[in-house]
C-alpha cells in the first residue's frame, strides 16, 4: 500500500453534499487517504489511553448499508484492547426479562476505551419494531426514554457518536444479491435479511420516527451516504476524528537494542511444518 506523510492537522470535515457515484474512487487514492486517517486514529487511541477518555460510537443502518466494512476500516490499525467492537446476538430469555437497556449498560467503556456498537439499543426502534419482536407500546416507551438515557451517558463524561449509514434501495438489493453466490459473503445473508427485504417502507417510517424522537443536541444523529463503500469509510472516519478533541501525545523514542544471535544451538527437533502449497 502506498504510504503518505501524515499531516499534523486533523482531517477537515466537509460540507454535506450528494455523492458523485459516477466516478469511483481508485484503490490507490483510497488507500492513500485511509493511511492518513489510520495515522490519526492511532493518535486518537494514544490520547484516549493517556487521558482516560471514554468514547461510544453507534453504527446503525439498513441491511447491506456497509456498517461492517466501515467498522473494519475504522479498527484495522488500532488495538482491539482499546477499540472494542460490540455486536450483541439476539437476547436470551433471561435478558428479555431484564430492563431493555440493561445488557447494553454492561458494554459501556471504562477509562481509556472506545466502544463501537455494531447495532445497538436502537434495535428496538428498528428491526424489533418492523419485524414484530416487540409491542408498539414498548417502542413508544423506548423512544421517550432513549434521549434521557443518552443524556445520562453524555453527562457521565462519555463522548457519544451516533451514525446512520444510508443506502438506496437499488444499491442495497445489488449488495444483498451479491451475497447469494459469493462463497465469501454467504454468511452475511441471514434469514432475517430475506424476511425484511420487502419491508423497505416500513424501515423508512421507523427510521424517520426514530430520528424525530432521538436526534437531540447532546446526542445527534449523523447520516453517512454509503452508495460508495470506499467514500463512506473515508468520510465517516474523517468526521469521527473531528468530533473527538484528541491531541497528539508525545511518545518515547524507540530504538531496538543490539542483540547477539547464535550463542545457543537449536535442538534438532522433528518440527511438524505445515504444507506450503503457495
Amino acid at each position: 500500500m502506498a504510504k503518505r506523510k501524515a499531516s499534523k492537522e486533523k482531517p477537515q470535515a466537509t460540507k454535506s453534499k450528494p455523492q458523485d457515484t459516477t466516478e469511483k474512487l481508485s484503490r490507490k487514492e483510497y488507500e492513500q487517504q485511509l493511511y492518513d486517517l489510520h495515522v490519526e486514529l492511532v493518535k486518537l487511541q494514544q490520547w484516549v489511553v493517556a487521558t482516560g477518555a471514554r468514547v461510544v460510537v453507534v453504527f446503525e443502518g439498513r441491511d447491506g448499508a456497509g456498517k461492517g466494512g466501515t467498522i473494519k476500516a475504522l479498527t484495522e490499525r488500532v488495538s482491539p484492547r482499546v477499540f472494542r467492537v460490540v455486536a450483541l446476538p439476539a437476547p436470551t430469555d433471561r435478558e428479555k426479562s431484564q430492563m431493555y437497556i440493561q445488557r447494553y449498560l454492561t458494554q459501556m467503556p471504562a477509562a481509556g476505551e472506545v466502544v463501537i456498537f455494531d447495532r445497538s439499543w436502537y434495535n428496538r426502534a428498528g428491526v424489533e419494531r418492523v419485524m414484530g419482536f416487540c409491542k408498539e407500546s414498548q417502542v413508544q416507551k423506548f423512544l421517550q426514554q432513549a434521549p434521557m438515557f443518552e443524556r445520562t451517558v453524555v453527562d457521565s463524561g462519555i463522548i457519544l457518536l451516533k451514525y446512520w449509514l444510508e443506502v438506496s434501495p437499488a444499491e442495497q438489493e445489488r449488495r444483498l444479491r451479491s451475497r447469494i453466490d459469493d462463497g465469501r459473503k454467504t454468511w452475511k445473508l441471514s434469514p432475517m435479511d430475506i424476511k425484511s427485504f420487502n419491508r423497505w417502507d416500513d424501515y423508512t417510517r421507523a427510521r424517520d420516527e426514530m430520528f424525530e424522537a432521538t436526534d437531540t443536541p447532546w446526542a445527534p444523529w449523523f447520516v453517512a451516504r454509503s452508495e460508495d463503500k470506499k467514500r463512506v469509510r473515508l468520510n465517516l472516519i474523517s468526521h469521527l476524528l473531528q468530533q473527538v478533541p484528541y491531541q497528539p501525545v508525545e511518545q518515547p523514542k524507540v530504538e531496538l537494542p543490539k542483540r547477539r544471535v547464535g550463542r545457543y544451538k537449536a535442538a534438532n527437533f522433528p518440527f511438524k511444518y505445515i504444507a506450503e502449497p503457495f
